[in-house]
């Protein structure tokens, strides 16, 4: 980095709007912000260029951000909010798409992509919370991206792309970033890359290492560990590419990361000030391992591109269950999952420039998630009850797994009408499976023992093997625009897509209620819910590149609503789909450079996210009322002011302040599912919350220090509320006000 990033160093990357570059910032440059190119349609273009909302962060935001995790990325992108509960536990929700902030066993309605690896499932997964540094892109595509990313894509996608080596230089860089949160904790976060050309322009490594060990803020009562929610954080990559020639191009990467947060940063404000209860630390722990082969070759007008990956992600679900029964009886699930993927991209996209730009392709997804359900008592409260029989703590073992499979074909066409004008048509066109399967086990009658005050010796009862239902779903996405650019200076364009979700298959299908024999039968599953998406747009430039807009609006559909349900008699939980529902929203994302060295941003989005249609069977066994609220804020925006200015000849300084706002709203719908008519007593509201941050440094050649608030105000507003009762700490907040000092050095 040189004295001219100024200007990036410490901004907010406004929604992933243009940052300064090196020439533009220093003072014999001109003052304009920067092209940004990506590839969010397979093709390289300039993101003023593409017909789709976008946010884009380089590495250069990131790191002058300090962002190493989604929390970040959410505060900076319009209509997007992060579901965190805990480290390692992420549900992204975009343009108001979503019922509640958990997605218990439904796909995600955001799919998260690190290259071309899809690693976002289902929502009560453990979805790993990726190292950001050194990496060459971060985009987030908002609205339904079903024709180039798939079923997971519902309402979004974020690609995290890695950065490949440099075949012409040698180059280190690294960054050590240590802090102290209020309370006394610290944090530490080491970070270094070396990248070595082996063979100049045939040839190149890049390795990647890092390590975070950030020390909780929340005190668990029940262990007597302070500051419980530490997070250890290690890994790296290594990506070696090859050229032997300037048509072809093999890119081999190899990465692992082991996340391991010790406790959940959930919390329970009736302890405390940040003060949760558990028997034993909630873990959600990940260990995520990943293979890539990339072959590109250029043919005379096309860029063939073939991406193969295999990964392999374990996990711990443990979560302590006595809040289901207020903490009369000991209760938890220690889960160990297992997942194995192979992912496999063949496309071929045209050579920009012509009459005709055009891309087509082929994706193959095979996935094998083992989960083992292990529901224990204590060994303790085992024996004040006097209840044996158990081989240890676990009065429930049970082995499952799914194999699952997503194959599809997809295209898409422009034509430039002329220099002014073009139209695109894409559609995917494919089939997603799932089975699962109960390899066996053992039961026990403990909860009706424990509840009821029995003792002596528990009976076990073997869980016979049992082959699930296959869900199958086949169906096409589409997108159709229509592009104008009147001048190069100003893109408007309109967009109509879709999106879909995979279908879900029910464990208990065809069982009927011994409750009430008329109350209706399980069904198999929930199909595929559906997103029809209407979008207008413009994004502009003005003031010789001084000033940059983008603005967006849309409707969105959304039918045939996923939803995690309870039969009203017995309240046995199954998966099904209701109503319809309808978002609307205006975006807008504006940066300026109203003198040399000044750059100022606003950004922020209004959303009315509501269900349109409901029959009363569907709200008795939802919980949705008419006209419910989805679970997203009506109005979520921020602000930055960034101001470079020399120090010395030799060294530049620069400041910058940051401010995001997010409006509360609904953790669920607000019924109890299976009894319409009582409220639901975890239902309720996030908190109206503001982050401000603060940054001031100084860079000297390839030396950058800064020095860093975050959370300036301390707000420990709750920003999740966990919408099942089994949990008694179900809040989530904002890290406290933390103060630190981040060095920078790049060769």
């Amino acid at each position: 980095m040189t004295s001219g990033l100024l200007a990036s160093a410490s901004a907010v990357a406004l929604l992933g709007l243009p940052t300064l570059t090196a020439a533009q910032a220093s003072p014999e440059g001109a003052n304009q912000l920067e092209e940004i190119i990506v590839t969010a349609t397979r093709r390289s273009e300039r993101l003023q260029d593409v017909p789709l909302s976008i946010t884009a962060f380089s590495q250069e935001d990131l790191t002058s951000k300090g962002i190493v995790g989604y929390e970040g990325l959410a505060r900076e992108t319009p209509g997007v909010v992060l579901n965190k509960p805990t480290a390692n536990f992420n549900n992204f929700t975009a343009r108001g798409i979503a019922t509640n902030g958990y997605g218990a066993n439904l796909q995600n309605t955001v799919a998260i992509y690190i290259d071309e690896l899809p690693i976002s499932t289902i929502g009560n997964t453990t979805v790993l919370d990726p190292n950001l540094f050194d990496v060459e892109r971060i985009e987030f595509l908002r609205g339904p991206q079903g024709t180039l990313f798939g079923s997971g894509s519902l309402s979004g996608a974020l690609r995290i792309l890695t950065k490949s080596p440099d075949l012409n230089a040698f180059d280190a860089a690294g960054m050590v970033d240590t802090g102290v949160t209020d309370g006394g904790s610290l944090r530490q976060r080491y970070n270094a890359m070396l990248n070595v050309p082996l063979v100049d322009d045939q040839l190149g490594l890049r390795v990647v290492g890092f390590y975070r060990d950030e020390e909780g803020y929340v005190d668990n009562i029940g262990t007597g560990v302070k500051d419980s929610n530490t997070l250890v954080d290690w890994g790296g990559r290594a990506i070696l590419l090859w050229k032997p020639t300037d048509a072809l191009s093999v890119r081999l990467l190899a990465s692992y990361e082991d996340s391991n947060p010790k406790d959940s940063a959930l919390i329970d404000p009736t302890l405390g000030k940040r003060k949760r209860n558990s028997d034993r630390p909630d873990l959600f722990v990940g260990e995520l391992t990943t293979f890539n082969a990339t072959v590109e070759y250029q043919f005379d007008g096309a860029l063939l591109t073939s991406s193969s990956t295999y990964s392999t992600f374990d996990q711990k679900f443990f979560v302590d269950l006595a809040g289901t029964f207020n903490g009369a009886i000991a209760f938890g699930l220690d889960a160990y999952g297992y997942q194995d993927t192979f992912v496999e991209e063949l496309r071929v996209a045209s050579d920009p420039g012509g009459k005709f730009d055009w891309v087509i392709g082929g994706f193959f997804l095979d996935r094998r998630h083992d989960v083992d359900y292990f529901y224990r008592s204590t060994p303790e409260f085992l024996a004040a009850r006097g209840i044996t029989g158990l081989p240890d703590e676990y009065y429930q073992r049970q082995y499952n797994h799914t194999i699952s499979h997503e194959i599809a074909g997809f295209g898409e066409l422009t034509y430039h009408i002329n220099d002014k004008v073009w139209l695109t048509y894409g559609m995917r066109y494919g089939g997603v499976d799932a089975r699962s399967y109960v390899e066996g086990g053992y039961n026990s009658a403990y909860l009706t023992w424990a509840l009821l005050g029995l003792s002596g010796q528990l009976p076990m009862v073997p869980i016979a093997p049992v082959e699930g239902v296959k869900a199958e779903g086949r169906r096409p996405s589409y997108k159709v625009s229509a592009s104008f650019q009147p001048v190069p200076s100003l893109t408007t364009y309109a967009t109509v897509s879709t999106g879909f979700r995979s279908p879900v298959v029910n464990g208990f299908a065809g069982r009927p209620s011994l409750v009430d024999p008329t109350d209706l039968v399980i069904p198999n599953g929930a199909d595929t819910d559906k997103i029809q998406n209407y979008e207008i747009g413009a994004k502009s430039s003005w003031l010789d590149g001084r000033l940059t807009t983008n603005l967006a609006a849309y409707v969105i559909d959304w039918s045939d609503i996923q939803v995690q349900a309870n039969r009203v008699s017995d309240s046995v939980q199954f998966a099904t789909n209701i109503g319809e529902a309808r978002s609307k929203g205006f975006e807008f994302e504006i940066t300026a450079l109203p003198i040399r060295d000044l750059q100022v941003g606003l950004n922020g989005s209004f959303n009315q996210a509501h269900v349109t249609k409901l029959t009363a069977q569907e709200a008795a066994i939802s919980g949705a009322v008419p006209d419910a609220r989805l679970a997203a804020p009506k109005f979520q925006g921020g602000a930055y002011v960034n101001y470079g200015f020399d120090v010395t000849t030799g060294a530049r300084g620069f400041f910058s302040a940051a401010f995001q706002h997010v409006d509360s709203f609904p953790s669920s719908f607000p019924r109890v599912p299976g009894q319409p008519n009582r409220m639901l007593a975890t239902y309720g509201y996030t908190d109206s919350y503001n982050n401000v941050n603060l940054t001031l440094g100084a860079i000297m050649g390839g030396l950058t220090v800064t020095t860093y608030v975050e959370n300036l105000l301390n707000d420990d507003s709750v920003t999740y509320i966990h919408p099942e009762a089994f949990l008694a700490n179900r809040f989530g907040t904002m890290r406290p006000r933390t103060v630190g000092l981040r060095i920078n050095y790049d060769l």
